[in-house]
């Protein structure tokens, strides 16, 4: 608790960091406050209490401003929508490739083309937004100037809240989209805590004490699923330059066991909702259709489960095949002149690379799937399904992602300035220094 203490007097004895702590607290107090402010011409009274499927997905990423109708309404979720279609498009179209390849000034280009995607994206979800959560009888002026002056202002919220992002990584701690998620999530956490200490009342107490406990360890499974690396050695050849030798040393190329972070899960859940849609829809004319629309419309159900872990098995191999290109890293260490011992520069280079991508995804891919599923066992277990969204899923992995990338730059902070970091080794695992060896 000493040590603790000690830390937290440090971080706030440098002036830089303590202002970009401030700066962070008062960004997020800003975005919370948003999410309560309802659209003009809508009647909170009348509007749905907690929104399901897929909704009840983007409500716990916005942290209820969905199901408010608030002008946070739609959030960071359109930029995040346009951000990966353009990470695909750098995938197969040369315009992109090319762009990614020029720099900032392509940095810059591409970035233009996300905000123009976003508002499109916006526009096009706003409408849908509009008509499928928000009944008639909320709406209490004419239906023309509620939709006109709703997509008007959800579009201008999803713009505040892409600069406040930018600000917070630009001005505060930690990746500012990333952050707005983390924080809409874990605002649902107090609450979720309250309603499960509530419905297990003073006699399940022992019961809550467990539930704590095994969420402890699944957090820490969750943290070593996420920094989890395979560190590929790289000798880089001695140089000399003027007179100095420059090079010689060893390094490593950390390659993460879950590569592809959550996306595979959001891919994976988006998808899910289809198959109880369609289901519904030829409900009256085939039992089997009935039999779908029943199993897939219960989430704790083993045939839901199984086939949404395959699906983020299949999905991990395929976001990590498109977000880490073997051919790329073996061409940068060939300019650089770096090489990995025992094998050839270029083409070996690249094989080497992709084969131990191969073999390290699998096992992150079926750990991943595990997490995901893990609320539904939650949840069978007797676990609230407020509390038990905190077990698992993509919840769970943005909140260990966001926390561990902040005191990664926390601790930059302390050791730069010579103080002890925050871990007892001094250095937090996956810090960049940790894989520069001489």
């Amino acid at each position: 608790m000493k040590k603790f203490i000690s830390t937290v007097k440090n971080i706030f004895s440098i002036e830089d960091l303590r202002i970009r702590i401030l700066n962070t607290l008062g960004f997020l107090v800003v975005f919370r406050l948003g999410s309560f402010i309802v659209l003009p011409g809508v009647d909170p009274s009348k509007l749905s209490d907690s929104a399901e499927g897929i909704f009840g997905l983007i409500d716990t990423f916005l942290g209820g401003a969905f199901s408010n109708a608030s002008i946070f309404g739609l959030g960071i979720m359109p930029y995040i929508s346009a951000s990966i279609v353009l990470q695909l498009l750098t995938v197969g179209v040369p315009y992109f490739q090319k762009l990614q390849k020029e720099g900032e000034s392509g940095r810059k280009r591409i970035n233009q083309i996300t905000r123009v995607l976003t508002i499109l994206i916006t526009l096009a979800q706003g409408v849908g937004y509009l008509s499928a959560t928000i009944p008639n009888e909320a709406i209490m002026v004419s239906k023309p100037l509620f939709m006109f002056s709703s997509l008007v202002l959800l579009s201008a919220g999803t713009m505040f809240c892409m600069w406040l992002g930018e600000k917070i990584t630009e001005k505060g701690i930690g990746n500012g989209i990333s952050m707005l998620i983390m924080i809409g999530i874990i605002s649902a956490l107090p609450g979720a805590i309250i309603a499960e200490t509530i419905s297990k009342g003073t006699s399940g107490l022992l019961l809550l004490l467990i539930e704590g406990a095994v969420l402890f360890f699944v957090v820490l499974g969750t943290v070593a699923l996420t920094e989890a690396t395979r560190r590929i050695p790289v000798q880089y050849a001695k140089q000399v330059v003027g007179g100095k030798v420059y090079g010689g040393q060893r390094q490593y190329i950390p390659i993460k066991v879950n590569a592809s972070g959550v996306m595979p899960i959001i891919f994976a859940q988006s998808l899910m909702f289809l198959p109880a849609l369609i289901a519904q829809i030829w409900s009256s004319e085939s039992d089997i259709a009935n039999y779908i629309g029943t199993t897939f419309s219960d989430f704790t159900s083993w045939q839901y489960n199984l086939v949404f872990a395959i699906m983020i098995i299949l999905f991990t191999f395929f976001y990590t095949a498109i977000t880490v290109n073997p051919e790329q890293i073996a061409e940068d260490m060939k300019r650089n002149g770096g090489f990995i011992p025992g094998i050839k520069p270029g083409a070996p280079t690249s094989d080497f690379i992709d084969n131990i991508i191969s073999r390290i995804t699998l096992p992150g891919s079926i750990l991943l799937s595990v997490v995901a599923i893990l609320p539904a066992f939650a949840i069978v277990a007797g676990v609230g399904a407020q509390f038990a969204q905190f077990y698992g899923g993509t919840s769970l992995l943005i909140m260990v992602g966001v926390i561990m990338d902040t005191l990664r730059q926390i601790e930059s902070y302390l050791l730069m300035r010579h103080y002890e970091g925050m871990m007892k080794s001094g250095n937090m695992r996956n810090n960049p220094s940790n894989y520069a060896v001489a």
